[in-house]
């Protein structure tokens, strides 16, 4: 059975996953493009969820230690 993930997980727009990372914009975009970070669109929009970013910080973390 699929995880039931409260809808506050989820970032919908560059401008909110820029204020959850502390980037710009335009930094989301890229990051978006270059497959980076992990990403999803809905209806066009770029959306993800904090959880998932949360995890690839966290990788990223324990990779440079």
């Amino acid at each position: 059975m699929a995880e039931v993930v409260p809808e506050r997980d989820l970032l919908m727009g560059a401008d909110a996953i820029a204020g959850f990372l502390g980037v710009t914009r335009r930094q989301v975009y890229r990051l978006v493009y270059d497959e980076i970070i992990p990403s999803f669109k809905l209806g066009g929009t770029i959306a993800a969820r904090r959880s998932s970013l949360s995890k690839w910080m966290e990788a990223l973390e324990h990779r440079i230690q």
